[in-house]
């Protein structure tokens, strides 16, 4: 490893091969690192995830989860999972769903999901605290080429999702979930807005009574 590559920038597109990014994950002084890769470019980030953040994503992990088991529909949940079609793209968001029929479709015993042979996830969710426009940006158009079915962003800042359709190798914003009908993105932003009022279990118990409704 040369001292260029040990003390690369990160938190920032720059562009490399496959092979040099595949060297920079694998390196120690990474493993501990977000790794993305997209149009000959790679990203590493290292910026500490404090505790908006972590309190966020737990949010919406709760709400996906609490709201598929009371509709009653098939998913499973994945945090910060790799996912890598070989010399293409590498991806790892903060939380991906497979849903219905593919819930199950990844075994046990899997390491890197490899896209060559199995699909996408369904739904990806990166949530953002300082990294925003990069998510809107590159990130949105990897997850395109990676043809999720659905993309939200969790602005942490301005305590909001953002949620896109993909299809045809493209993006739509969207109001209500389209991998999981009958949910609102109106209602999580609610549920996220609570949590700067009131302890999370109580918003987790607000959920389920919308759910149930």
């Amino acid at each position: 490893m040369s001292e260029l590559r040990i003390k690369l920038p990160t938190d920032t597109w720059i562009a490399a091969t496959w092979e040099e990014y595949v060297e920079t994950i694998e390196y120690p002084a990474y493993e501990k690192a977000k790794g993305y890769y997209h149009n000959r470019q790679m990203r590493i980030e290292m910026t500490p995830l404090g505790h908006d953040h972590a309190c966020d994503n737990t949010i919406i992990t709760l709400a996906v989860s609490l709201f598929c088991g009371v509709k009653g529909i098939l998913a499973k949940g994945l945090t910060n999972c790799t996912y890598r079609k070989t010399g293409y793209q590498d991806a790892q968001p903060d939380m991906s769903y497979y849903i219905g029929e593919n819930a199950d479709i990844i075994p046990w015993g899997t390491s890197v999901v490899n896209l060559d042979i199995y699909p996408p996830p369904t739904l990806v969710i990166e949530v953002a605290n300082n990294s925003i426009a990069d998510d809107k940006g590159e990130k949105r158009l990897l997850y395109e080429d990676l043809k999720v079915k659905e993309y939200w962003i969790l602005d942490v800042k301005r305590i909001e999702i953002t949620a896109f359709a993909i299809a045809e190798g493209g993006s739509r914003r969207i109001t209500d979930s389209q991998v999981l009908p009958g949910l609102a993105i109106s209602l999580l932003n609610e549920a996220l807005q609570r949590t700067r009022q009131m302890n999370q279990s109580q918003v987790v118990s607000w959920l389920l009574s919308q759910f149930q409704k």
